[in-house]
């Protein structure tokens, strides 16, 4: 028998050993002692709320900016909105339309605020609630209208079908509203209730009141009605989009047998729709056609607003190449048109929303790049005399506001870093003393929304590591008088990380072209050793990447950091830098030549110029024209990029819309060497390196058939690659539960497995 003492040591041992096991199981599990909050993972940045910058907003500008509106949280209704205002010097806040008063008849529940307008005499709110998004925004709902005085809550349009109306606005005296449902525009009397369609044959192919797919994405303008000054008339455009090819997106997912979406999307050098513009009386009737020239399916009228009168209104013409573009003055009566301003480019001409009058009509201002700079003017009316108004060497990135009884003009520039935003301002009356308003040293990106009456502004501003911060400011002093939004608890969590400073550079390529670039580095960096280089690229000239602002793939480029990779990004010729035109449109014809070429340019400057940059671990990814970009790089310089991660690609660029590749390229007969030289699969027999396609089969903008003919040319080249398809995505990937972890957790495994993390 075994003595009592040692049955009672083994039995202590093994309490002891199972009290050991359950510590470790409690501290395994205990997140608060274990988690490391200066070290990033994939489920902190995409699977939580942990860094949500939050919203502040809509604001609007209220009583000519001494007071402005806003949404909060209401603290009688839980989950409930309400509109405050507050005095905009002294910051006085007062409820000013209660969740209350936002539950419509025969409900418990207040409506769901997406945005809100007021009446021009701010005596009734309109609320767009229960919307839908049209291709990228939410632009379809329902629409309310609140009389502040009798307290009543009215549903628009009750006779339309749910969520079907689209861009209501007030008449400029507050008694009616016109929206477009289904492709026809109405006008109800808010008194009455009565309804009038004032148009009637809208269709699957004729358009009133809005615009196609491609209007909407390439000349970013999706509301098509205006009301004249006096309300007795609406402006409208008209599109007739048959003949448009119809690309078919094939839904495998929603239901038990597949469907198909059709999207009405004209690609390079197919039909385009054609675009009128008339004019009717509110009341309804017959509407005028203005009688612009040349053929409506190879012009496009882009831009339309009334005339500083209730006789005439003003549009843009622009040809199919657009490379001209006619500002036309158009008798609303009769619809006689002349033109009074003719702009033209040798390359492409850029459309802009800052078309402003003044002196009651006389003139109007006008944004050119006519003497190779991006500049302000003052036209007369007859376009006979043009005053520049921002003169200096410096573009105007856009106008943030125009007084000319105060004298002066707000805009964003920066003249002396690509990178940047600034306010500015000059005189109106063209001397050209420039005056810099944003503080020196707040450097940085900064947006403005400037009050009427140029004395305030809701200043937003952000940088490359610090989410956006909105203050509302007095100017020109830019004293601030309060912060309106501060994200302080996301700012903390991210100041936490571990990282190293990011470095803003310029490297300067054999072709003796400098390129802006930013760097970022582990943040255990050891100079004396040599790290892989993981390449972000855009690189075209719908966006600049090279800017000091917050970006919402920065946790994720950390977190690579964080695994031993340095991230470097890289502007190209053709990408949207205030750097003049030379260099914004050198690129005309040649997207994917140009760029691919400073990208190589710019790479091997890098490797070698740092010693600490690994030659032979060099990696690219990118999305949309990234992804295009990211293809380019991999098939046109295998022997600098080993790996690439290339998103929604565009892999001929014949397959893109027209507005867009058109644009910057010309018509396929004008330049096709341009259009096979420029595309991606052109070069896929030269890829050696590892590459993975990401895509998903329901993106109506760079269609998925770009992936599926690349894979084909892959195959038949014997290619080996990885391909993921992301079923029924659209362009941003991101629709889904857990749509943008995966994403992320496949591109980061794939990097780690193909291109060797850490420093050597």
């Amino acid at each position: 028998m075994e003595s009592i003492k040692t049955i009672i040591g083994v039995k202590m041992k093994n309490f002891f050993l199972f009290l050991l096991i359950l510590l470790l199981i409690l501290l395994k599990n205990s997140p608060a002692q274990t988690e490391d909050k200066s070290l990033l993972n994939l489920e902190r940045i995409y699977n939580s709320k942990e860094f949500s910058n939050g919203y502040f907003g809509p604001v609007k500008w209220f009583d000519g900016g001494n007071a402005y509106t806003t949404l909060e949280k209401s603290a009688e209704i839980n989950g409930a909105n309400e509109i405050i205002k507050y005095d905009t010097e002294s910051g006085k806040r007062e409820i000013f339309i209660s969740a209350a008063k936002l539950i419509p008849e025969n409900r418990q529940t207040p409506l769901h605020v997406y945005n809100y307008n007021w009446s021009s005499d701010g005596s009734m709110l309109l609320i767009f609630t229960n919307t839908k998004k049209v291709w990228r925004y939410h632009t379809r709902g329902d629409y309310y209208v609140l009389n502040l005085k009798s307290g009543k809550l009215k549903q628009l349009g009750k006779d339309r079908p749910s969520s079907s109306l689209m861009f209501t606005k007030f008449s400029p005296d507050g008694n009616k509203a016109a929206y477009v449902s289904e492709n026809n525009i109405y006008v109800e009397d808010l008194n009455s209730g009565q309804v009038t369609p004032i148009t009637n044959d809208g269709s699957a192919t004729i358009i009133n009141g809005t615009f196609d797919w491609v209007y909407e994405e390439e000349l970013k303008i999706a509301d098509g009605f205006s009301w004249s000054p006096d309300g007795k008339k609406i402006a409208y455009w008209q599109l007739d989009a048959e003949g448009i090819g119809d690309f078919l997106l094939i839904n495998d997912t929603d239901s038990l047998y597949s469907f198909v979406k059709h999207v009405q999307y004209p690609k390079v050098g197919t039909t385009n729709s054609a675009a009128k513009v008339g004019v009717i009386n509110a009341e309804g009737g017959e509407t005028t056609w203005m009688k612009v020239p040349g053929d409506p399916r190879n012009n496009y009228i882009p831009r339309m607003e009334w005339a500083a009168n209730n006789d005439e209104i003003v549009i843009q013409h622009l040809n199919r190449r657009q490379n001209k573009n006619e500002i036309m003055l158009c008798d609303v009566n009769s619809g006689e048109v002349k033109t009074v301003l003719t702009e033209t480019d040798n390359a492409w001409v850029d459309i802009k929303n800052d078309f402003k009058w003044f002196n009651n009509g006389a003139n109007f201002s006008w944004v050119s790049e006519r003497d190779g700079w991006r500049h302000l003017y003052l036209v007369s009316r007859d376009g006979k005399d043009m005053k520049l108004l921002t003169p200096g060497k410096y573009d105007v990135i856009s106008v943030s506001n125009i007084n000319d009884k105060d004298g002066w003009i707000y805009f964003i520039a920066s003249p002396e870093d690509n990178a940047t935003k600034y306010l500015f301002r000059v005189p109106f009356d063209g001397s050209g003393k420039l005056e810099r308003i944003t503080p020196v040293e707040e450097k940085g990106t900064h947006k403005y929304d400037v009050s009427p009456s140029n004395k305030f502004a809701f200043h937003t501003y952000s940088n490359f590591t610090t989410p956006s911060i909105t203050d509302l400011v007095e100017l020109p002093s830019h004293k601030v008088i309060r912060t309106l939004h501060k994200n302080d608890e996301v700012i903390n969590k991210i100041n936490a990380i571990k990282k190293t400073k990011e470095e803003f550079f310029r490297i300067t390529g054999e072709n003796g072209i400098t390129y802006d670039a930013w760097m970022m580095k582990p943040y255990n960096f050891d100079e004396t050793k040599k790290y892989p280089v993981l390449f972000f690229v855009y690189s075209e000239p719908g966006s600049q990447e090279v800017l000091d602002q917050w970006d919402n793939d920065y946790l994720w480029h950390c977190y690579l950091t964080q695994l031993g990779y340095i991230v470097m990004c890289v502007d190209s010729r053709g990408t949207p830098a205030p750097r003049g035109r030379e260099w914004r449109k050198s690129i005309y014809k040649k997207i994917g030549i140009i760029n691919s070429e400073d990208q190589a340019n710019a790479a091997t400057a890098i490797i070698k110029k740092y010693d600490f940059v690994d030659p032979v671990r060099i990696g690219i990814w990118g999305w949309s024209g990234g992804g295009t970009m990211t293809l380019n790089m991999m098939f046109r310089y295998p022997d600098i990029y080993k790996t690439g991660m290339c998103v929604s690609p565009v892999t001929d660029q014949r397959f893109y819309d027209s507005i867009y590749q058109e644009r910057f390229m010309s018509l396929p007969e004008d330049n096709p060497e341009g259009y096979h030289e420029g595309s991606p699969i052109t070069y896929a027999h030269k890829l050696k390196g590892n590459l993975l396609l990401v895509h998903g089969s329901g993106d109506d903008n760079v269609h998925y058939q770009n992936t599926e003919v690349l894979v084909n040319e892959l195959i038949k080249l014997n290619k080996q690659f990885s391909f993921m398809v992301y079923p029924n995505r659209t362009h941003s990937i991101n629709e889904g539960e857990g749509t943008s972890l995966h994403l992320h957790t496949l591109l980061t495994n794939y990097l780690l497995k193909n291109l060797e993390a850490g420093a050597k």
